[in-house]
């Protein structure tokens, strides 16, 4: 280390001993068994089902409460346990007890929650486990945690739990120990994309994110779109509000994020008013609450807003035509006095030839009341403080991709050819694949959003949103197409087929598996690669570990409008001290059932945190200590003492 850079060391470790004591404390520390990671994708905005699995832990709660009570408490009392754990507040309010009655049970429960929570909190110092602690009752837990019940200290233990009670807090520390044991659970949460659409509140699930202590999040194109829509991307800002108009989710835009849907109403009502826009009627998975809109209304506002969008996406096709997407600008395609879609020479009768707002010689161009439509919805978007909240939390604590104790997450693909190379994507008079390309996008995605610069470079950036969204070697999209427009308005079912990139076939092969991690500088046998965006259909046979355990596919539906072709309900991929666990989970329910867990690879020997990333950054911190102790004993610098 330089001097400059001990000297700065020096001021927190003053002297040998302060140094001493804090290698101590990080060698000590590497020895602790890994903490636990989950792996989570595709929670396309279902916060009930993703909260539940985060309050259970996936499952991994009621493990331990049967391991501490499976043969001394009745299995009723032991679902209660589970359940009070994940919902504390909701569970307590239905115990309608006399007083007396009460403090018995708060007593009782007390001490149950007490052992959970001790077995939870095992792999961790005492000091780690103090930090997530509630500061009002830090001490009171870490002395009902740590207390020796012996003899001696049994009464001492008891009296802190009958002080709880006799002062009122039963409740209230109940509640705390419960988020207490939640927290422990789970050591890092990694999010491998799409936490936007279909679903009712991404905005909720964002919001319990920023809560939790330790996230990274892999965008999804899902969440590019909605990013894209925040840095002004108007073609984005049609894509996200027909999305939300699709899947009737009205609360999410008016009440989760402030944005008024009132001028496209009305607008809707006025050009689409004699059109029963049969095609558009959403689809309803869950009841608005805050903003509920009739189903003839929204899909006038569906057919409204989709019409914008395919002008809007033409415009940014013709304007980057290093694209290559001429053939995705559909509106161009249609011959309007027959009625037809023109593809490779045929004709394809549409299902809807009402186009009000479609001038058929400059199709693209927006009417005069759909650009002030945009404008509105423009601004409102800019000036939303919540979406921008959450989308900067998105950048924060997200990326392309991520590299962490050997594994190597993304949401959707590393774009490849048929013959097993990395496929090429030029842009500024440059060649990019492969790692280089994901590096490569980070930078624009970031420019995108944070650039105060006002040329071109920064259009261009806001512009490649799209592509991201949709494009062919899009890393986050990885499909030839995106048919949206076929959906809507043709029958032929081959016209509607999106082809996945080679990337989906040829990494179910080991060696290309492999090809891949040596790219990320990644290998050995506990490697892998881990995605999400392509459901599982596991009633189908489908598997989601590929490449001979070397890939996980854990996209299993949360999504409600997936759940019919996956035949479960998500994944949960659990990466202990131990093992490698794969949860299959069943619909959420109010009482959701234990997940199917499966243990895939057992580590020996057991995985300490030596062995982590954070292991290596705790080692390197070792060094640099041990190069201040030296540097304290050769004179180089004084030890200062107080």
């Amino acid at each position: 280390m330089e001097m400059r850079s001990l000297e700065l060391l020096s001021k927190e470790y003053p002297n040998i001993q302060a140094a001493s004591a804090e290698v101590i404390n990080l060698n000590a520390i590497k020895c602790l068994p890994k903490g636990t990671e989950y792996f989570f994708s595709d929670l396309h905005g279902e916060y009930e089902g993703f909260l539940h699995l985060l309050r259970s832990a996936s499952g991994v709660i009621r493990t331990k409460i049967e391991d501490l009570f499976g043969r001394s408490v009745s299995k009723e009392e032991r679902d209660f346990l589970a359940e009070l754990i994940y919902y504390p507040e909701k569970m307590i309010k239905r115990q309608l007890l006399s007083e007396k009655e009460r403090e018995e049970w708060q007593r009782i429960i007390i001490y149950r929650l007490i052992q959970v929570c001790k077995k939870s909190s095992t792999k961790y110092t005492r000091s780690k486990v103090r930090k997530k602690m509630p500061s009002e009752y830090a001490y009171i837990l870490d002395e009902l945690l740590h207390a020796d019940r012996d003899i001696d200290k049994e009464y001492y233990y008891q009296e802190i739990i009958q002080s709880i009670i006799d002062m009122g807090s039963g409740d209230s520390f109940i509640i705390a120990i419960c988020t207490l044991i939640q927290d422990l659970c789970i050591d890092q949460l990694h999010i491998i994309g799409d936490i936007y659409d279909r679903g009712p509140r991404p905005d909720i699930i964002i919001n319990e994110l920023r809560r939790f202590h330790t996230v990274d999040i892999q965008w999804g194109n899902h969440d590019i779109s909605w990013m894209g829509a925040a840095c002004g991307n108007c073609a984005l800002i049609a894509n996200v509000v027909r999305m939300a108009v699709h899947y009737n989710n009205f609360d999410l835009i008016e009440d989760g994020y402030g944005i008024s849907l009132r001028a496209l109403a009305t607008f809707a009502s006025e050009v689409y008013g004699d059109d029963d826009c049969q095609y558009f009627i959403p689809n309803v998975w869950d009841e608005n609450k805050f903003a509920p809109v009739t189903l003839e209304l929204a899909a006038k506002m569906h057919k409204a807003i989709t019409i914008i969008q395919f002008k809007l996406e033409g415009q940014l096709i013709k304007k980057h035509m290093e694209y290559a997407m001429t053939d995705r600008a559909c509106l161009l395609n249609i011959d309007y006095k027959k009625g037809v879609y023109c593809q490779n020479g045929r004709e394809y009768p549409l299902k809807d030839t009402n186009f009000p707002t479609i001038n058929p010689e400059k199709p693209l161009e927006l009417t005069k009341g759909e650009a002030e439509l945009m404008e509105i919805l423009e601004k409102a978007f800019e000036h939303s403080g919540e979406l921008h909240r959450q989308i900067q939390y998105m950048y924060s604590h997200g990326a392309m991709y991520k590299c962490v104790n050997n594994n190597l997450l993304f949401h959707g693909c590393i774009p490849m050819t048929k013959e097993g190379e990395f496929e090429t994507f030029r842009a500024e008079e440059k060649e990019y694949a492969g790692k280089e390309y994901m590096d490569w996008i980070n930078g624009v995605v970031n420019r995108a959003y944070y650039s105060k610069e006002k040329g071109s470079k920064k259009q261009q950036a806001v512009d490649f949103m799209w592509y991201l969204w949709c494009g062919s070697k899009s890393p986050l999209f990885g499909k030839s197409k995106m048919t949206t427009f076929e959906q809507y308005y043709l029958e032929e079912a081959e016209l509607k087929k999106e082809q996945f990139n080679p990337y989906y076939k040829l990494s179910e092969q080991e060696e290309i598996c492999d090809k891949i991690l040596q790219e990320f500088g990644l290998g050995g046998a506990h490697s892998h690669i881990i995605n999400g965006h392509v459901p599982v259909k596991l009633k189908d046979g489908e598997s989601p570990i590929k490449g001979n355990g070397k890939l996980f596919i854990i996209d299993g539906g949360i999504s409600k409008a997936y759940q019919s072709k996956t035949g479960i309900a998500g994944y949960t991929l659990i990466y202990n001290s131990r093992t490698l666990n794969l949860a299959e989970h069943k619909p959420f329910s109010e009482h959701n059932q234990t997940p199917t867990v499966r243990i895939i690879e057992v580590m020996n020997p057991r995985v300490t945190v030596e062995d982590t990333d954070i292991g290596k950054e705790l080692t390197r911190q070792a060094e640099e200590l041990m190069e201040l102790i030296s540097a304290y004993r050769t004179g180089k610098l004084s030890e200062k003492f107080k």
